[in-house]
């Protein structure tokens, strides 16, 4: 069960100084992955290094685990 301290950064970089950023600036555990690689298994890019976290590893199991990364990644991608 997610608790107030488990929040999230997301972070989707299409370019150098191009990123699509959602959630607040101290959250618990940051998430960046290239825009070009937010198709494939959030679980897999973290276990090759394509997706790379900062903060506690805890939270960001609990959030791979609830489907949430691979859904908020793949909007903030969709950008018009």
């Amino acid at each position: 069960m997610p608790t107030a301290s488990d929040t999230v950064q997301y972070r989707v970089v299409f370019g150098k100084n191009d990123e699509a950023v959602e959630g607040p600036d101290d959250a618990a555990v940051v998430i960046t992955v290239p825009a070009t690689e937010v198709a494939g298994d959030p679980t897999s890019l973290y276990m090759r290094g394509v997706l790379k976290a900062t903060g506690s590893t805890g939270v960001l199991f609990r959030a791979l685990r609830s489907g949430e990364v691979s859904a908020t990644l793949a909007r903030l991608a969709s950008r018009p």
